[in-house]
């Protein structure tokens, strides 16, 4: 009996440290946690800008019945993952002094409705340069029992592709899930033949990526995230 509660314990705390203890922030994602491209589910808090967002991590059940996420910022600092989407830019927002793109705050204002407030799964890939979360997200459709949440999401980057919102991510290193880099470049085609969202007067000019790579050859100019 010894022996076996013994056991029982430490099969109940590998259990607890792999599957139900909260990844508070990137800083807990660890390189196993990567290396097994674990996958995640939360509720996103806010979106910073349209290729990101923060990211509560809800393991186990009892969410939102009688286990709470806060709403707060006081209570948020330090309590959220910062995921950076897989695969997809968006136009550049103004920062450091600097003009935003064409269609930037669009782009922010569709993925804020989109998930502010929702569950999402991500599936942890790595980690970038900035300390963020480089994960793919899904989106659950409504009405499914919790069960079939994953298997039968939305993928979020082909949405934002679809409607529009982002370029297809083609840097090093980038990550474009079980789909790969082709089916993201051809919804993007579609999206701009459509003229859906940035694509809307048949083009947006210059790209996020080559947005930033203008910016960060200007010696004036502070540095600016490479964001994948």
């Amino acid at each position: 009996a010894f022996i076996t509660g013994i056991a029982t314990g430490a099969c109940g705390v590998f259990v607890w440290h792999r599957w139900l203890r909260r990844i508070r922030t990137a800083d807990w994602v660890t390189p196993d946690v990567l290396a097994r491209k674990r996958w995640v589910k939360g509720i996103v808090t806010s979106v910073g800008d349209a290729d990101n967002f923060r990211l509560y991590h809800t393991p186990g059940i009892g969410w939102r019945w009688f286990r709470r996420v806060p709403t707060l910022a006081k209570d948020l600092k330090d309590q959220t993952i910062h995921i950076r989407i897989a695969g997809v830019d968006a136009p550049e927002g103004g920062h450091f002094g600097r003009p935003a793109q064409p269609h930037a705050e669009e782009s922010l204002s569709w993925l804020k409705n989109r998930l502010e407030g929702r569950l999402v799964y991500c599936q942890l890939v790595r980690k970038d340069q900035y300390g963020r979360v480089v994960a793919v997200p899904l989106v659950p459709r409504p009405f499914l029992p919790s069960f079939l949440g994953k298997r039968w999401a939305s993928p979020l980057a082909l949405e934002m592709l679809r409607a529009g919102t982002v370029t297809t991510y083609e840097q090093a290193g980038a990550e474009h899930g079980p789909w790969g880099r082709e089916a993201f470049l051809g919804i993007e085609a579609k999206a701009r033949t459509a003229r859906r969202g940035m694509w809307k007067y048949g083009g947006m000019g210059e790209t996020p990526a080559e947005y930033k790579r203008r910016y960060a050859s200007s010696p004036s100019s502070p540095s600016r995230p490479n964001n994948e």
